[in-house]
């Protein structure tokens, strides 16, 4: 064998070892692409995209299924507590409109003892004495005022037009004096521009219900209505809102009522003064009335009058006069 015939052999295998050589590189790094890239791939993808991916064996798509599997629940996991916090306000919320109703919830319990009020008089000018069975100053009730002052709180019940209105308020006007109108829906609806002109002249004109009913025979709901509507109806004809005052029809109530009003936003006012001035078959006279005053006059003092009545009319210039010679001021109900 020649020289040349022996480098040529050994040129030739050197090229050959070569050649595997590289195909042995090449074919491993072909396969891990094939091991690794995919697992990478099926680890990512699903979190972040939620999309399947393509597997070539078994055992792959077996591990995809199983990580789909587990990967699955969790937003159904994370899901359910944003349900859960959406029903929560709108529990609270309906929760918050319940005391719309609590009232009637509470005043279920409280006694609906039909009471008529009633105080006593003495001769020695003091504030009388009355009912003690209930505390009504608990519901936001008065009878008397500041006691401590020489004060006035003079009040007319308004259940119809009997024609002396004009004149009270004539007298009212004269005397600068204020007073407290309690007027029935039926009143505004026949003498709109008397209360009207209650309002204009600087008066407060108080609740006196719908039908002038006796409240403790009345459903929650219904002695709410007496109360509510007649505010209404006033603000319609007046354009203002009625003052919170609220006196019962009769002087009838009930710790139940009694609640009922306070929790509708109203004092409760009843009277340390009055006398039978409501019979208009019967009336007793100028001179009566005046000596009603004269007798019956105490600091803190809450009058009763019914606008109806010829006497108290007839008396009222008189009346007032006599209070203020004694040092008596004329107060608002604002001022309890």
């Amino acid at each position: 064998m020649t020289k040349r015939t022996i480098v040529t052999c050994i040129l030739v295998s050197a090229l050959l070892v070569g050649c595997a050589s590289d195909s042995a590189s090449i074919s491993k790094t072909d396969e891990a692409p094939v091991t690794e890239i995919p697992i990478e791939q099926r680890i990512e993808e699903p979190a972040i995209n939620g999309e399947d991916t393509l597997v070539e064996d078994e055992e792959s798509a077996k591990k995809q299924e199983k990580e789909e599997l587990e990967e699955k629940p969790e937003p159904e996991t994370v899901e359910k507590p944003k349900e859960e916090t959406k029903e929560a306000p709108k529990e609270t919320s309906k929760e918050e409109q319940k005391p719309v109703e609590k009232p009637a919830q509470e005043t279920s319990s409280l006694p609906n003892d039909k009471k008529s009020w009633w105080f006593k008089r003495n001769s020695d000018h003091l504030p009388p004495g009355a009912q003690s069975e209930i505390d009504i100053a608990k519901y936001d009730a008065y009878y008397l005022g500041n006691t401590k002052e020489k004060k006035i709180y003079l009040t007319f019940d308004e259940g119809y037009e009997n024609g002396y209105t004009p004149k009270i308020l004539d007298v009212l006007k004269e005397h600068n004096v204020k007073a407290a109108f309690f007027v029935t829906k039926p009143y505004i609806q026949s003498q709109p521009d008397l209360v009207k002109r209650m309002v204009e002249e600087g008066h407060i004109v108080g609740n006196h219900s719908v039908t002038h009913p006796s409240l403790p025979d009345k459903t929650d709901e219904e002695v709410k209505h007496e109360i509510l509507e007649t505010a209404r109806y006033f603000e319609e004809v007046t354009s203002t809102s009625m003052p919170l005052f609220f006196r019962p029809p009769a002087g009838e109530y009930s710790e139940r009522t009694l609640q009922i009003t306070k929790d509708l936003g109203y004092k409760t006012i009843f009277w340390s003064m009055a006398y039978k001035d409501w019979d208009v078959n019967n009336q007793p006279g100028k001179q009566a009335a005046y000596e009603h005053i004269v007798q019956n006059h105490h600091p803190g003092a809450i009058i009763l009058l019914h606008a109806v009545s010829s006497s108290n009319t007839e008396a009222l210039g008189d009346m007032l006069k006599y209070l203020r010679d004694q040092g008596y001021t004329f107060a608002s109900l604002n001022e309890l």
